[in-house]
């Protein structure tokens, strides 16, 4: 079903508009909706990780890739989606996980992850080399460096995909133009600068060169998306918002694309229905989405938390999950996934370690004590749940729930929040639905 991936440019060339939403996410529940999501499209699902929440050390999720393919296929199945139409990719994969290390021992690292990439079965690399490591000079690098980095992982990825199964298709590229850090890294919005055609023209001709010096020619053929900025991203409390006129040019250019190159696009989070559509109409094709979606499984279960502090306090035999006091202290406990994100003073940084649109508070459900919260609060709440409190505190969903169409469980509220979050997305990527 990679096709399905290979036709996006030539569907926009045709005036077949249309597009693919990337979930990069880890998480189950996560999963679990954006199954169900491509299961109400029609369409294939398509699914990423990115180099940190999955790597030969395991991640901040504690899956190699192997189990990580395991953990979407299983998931597919119970839910009795068609296996063959589950696509997982890579995201960012390179040396940003051990950018602190020297560049020779980061890529050496990265490498060996892509190389377990393509052996569990990803089908789509996103080659991201962009960013500097511990003796690069700079912060940024020279595109050429760039683009030689690219191509030996490039080569270790082809290489590993030749002792794969002669029926399992080749893996697909993205390279990089303007690739935002993982996880949004938006300051100011009136800073954020929009790809230029020139500097796509000159990343895509830097990279070809790059890949055809070391034989990688068939590879070359097989690089299906380049990486721009159209002017979107998110911080902690702001998000910038697509304007069409701002990214004409870049998306006037999209016709000129070599092959079967397309536009992928990331840190699309948090943008309005109306600008997601919009950019697909612009041929901005592969929409990356994540934070968006843990962060509305984070909206229902603080949601859930307050329903149980209102209704089972002081009721005998009931044990309070305490799941939000559970999370702050577990990220103090281990303040590595926050600290040098946040800015702030104290109450800024509580603030923010709950509810900043980065999410970084995605990185700690599945830590044991966070995850034995969850399974009590939702013990806690698997009774009927008094109406009016529902309506409080989801007063989206209450219609459906008055109406029948939705059981008040809580994990059914959870699936239908995060579909909520995706439905955008589902619009804007299939407008004929």
């Amino acid at each position: 079903m990679t096709d399905r991936l290979t036709g996006l440019r030539y569907d926009h060339l045709t005036g077949k508009i249309g597009g693919i939403t990337a979930v990069c996410s880890s998480h189950r529940s996560v999963l679990e909706a954006a199954i169900e999501q491509a299961a109400a499209d029609g369409d294939v699902l398509l699914v990423e990780a990115t180099a940190n929440q999955v790597n030969q050390f395991g991640g901040y999720t504690g899956m190699r890739p192997a189990e990580f393919v395991t953990l979407v296929q299983s998931l597919a199945a119970a839910a009795e989606f068609p296996l063959e139409k589950v696509l997982v990719g890579g995201d960012h994969l390179g040396p940003h996980p051990w950018r602190k290390k020297p560049a020779a021992q980061a890529m050496n690292f990265a490498t060996e992850f892509v190389r377990e990439c393509v052996a569990a079965g990803f089908c789509k690399i996103h080659l991201d080399t962009g960013l500097a490591c511990a003796d690069d000079p700079g912060s940024h690098l020279p595109m050429e460096i760039t683009a030689e980095r690219a191509a030996v992982l490039c080569r270790a990825a082809e290489a590993a995909a030749e002792r794969q199964p002669a029926n399992r298709p080749r893996p697909l590229y993205v390279i990089g133009a303007e690739v935002p850090p993982p996880g949004g890294a938006l300051e100011d919005p009136a800073q954020l600068k929009v790809t230029t055609a020139g500097e796509v023209a000159q990343i895509i001709a830097v990279t070809e060169r790059c890949l055809r010096s070391v034989g990688l020619d068939a590879a070359w053929e097989r690089v299906m998306a380049v990486v721009v900025q159209p002017g979107v991203d998110f911080g902690d409390t702001r998000v910038a918002r697509y304007q069409s006129d701002k990214a004409a040019a870049l998306s006037a250019s999209h016709a000129k694309l070599p092959g079967i190159m397309t536009y992928e696009i990331h840190a699309t989070d948090y943008q309005t229905p109306e600008a997601l559509a919009q950019m697909v109409r612009d041929h901005f094709t592969l929409l990356k989405a994540g934070p968006c979606l843990t962060n509305a499984y984070r909206e229902t279960l603080f949601a859930l938390s307050h329903i149980e502090t209102d209704w089972l306090t002081g009721k005998h035999g009931v044990r309070l999950s305490g799941l939000r006091e559970v999370l702050e202290s577990v990220m103090l406990s281990h303040p590595e996934h926050w600290r040098s994100y946040y800015r702030g003073s104290a109450a800024d940084l509580n603030f923010l370690r709950h509810y900043s649109y980065r999410d970084r508070i995605r990185y700690y459900w599945n830590l044991p004590p966070v995850n034995q919260a969850v399974e009590q609060l939702l013990v806690n709440l698997d009774r009927p749940i008094p109406l009016m409190l529902l309506s409080q505190y989801f007063p989206d969903l209450y219609p459906t729930i008055q109406s029948g169409e939705l059981l008040p469980v809580p994990r059914s509220l959870i699936r239908q929040r995060i579909r909520s979050a995706l439905a955008p997305y589902s619009a804007a990527c299939h407008p004929a639905i």
